[in-house]
């Protein structure tokens, strides 16, 4: 494509080019982390731990740490697919992956900015809301998906 387009025009295909090593430059670093952190995830994290405190049987502990977890992560949300997507063939519920995602919403730093602009209330309101959105929007799409699952394996 950039051959064709240089062919065509060779100021547009150097700005293109330009355009695609700035984003390359940009993005590489995050790459960088999330192989770091899928690398520490498949040392320390064993499918047997991951069944423990993320799989099916994990109940309420799973839920807390999925939700707090959500939380305190930080970083381009992208990074995250890829690391919830090892987790997730080591045993994590498909619900528990959902939520995380969900109540990454809740952004720790923000807060004292939210409260300011918008009160104490509100910020402690919004703040539960989405908690709470992020239990409920594991379950449906830990229910939608198995149930398509099952469907697909049968």
């Amino acid at each position: 494509m950039y051959a064709i387009t240089a062919l065509l025009d060779m100021s547009v295909a150097k700005q293109a080019v330009r355009f695609f090593a700035h984003v390359f430059v940009t993005v590489l670093p995050v790459v960088g982390v999330v192989f770091l952190l899928m690398l520490l995830l498949n040392l320390v994290l064993t499918p047997e731990r991951v069944k423990t405190y993320l799989g099916a049987a994990s109940g309420l502990k799973g839920w807390l740490l999925a939700i707090v977890s959500g939380v305190l992560a930080s970083g381009p949300i992208y990074a995250w697919y890829a690391v919830l997507h090892e987790l997730r063939k080591e045993g994590m519920k498909t619900s528990l992956a959902a939520a995380f995602l969900y109540s990454r919403a809740v952004k720790l730093p923000l807060l004292p900015l939210l409260a300011h602009y918008f009160g104490t209330r509100f910020m402690v309101v919004l703040s539960l809301y989405l908690i709470v959105f992020s239990v409920l929007s594991g379950i449906v799409t830990g229910a939608l998906t198995d149930k398509a699952r099952r469907k697909a394996a049968s």
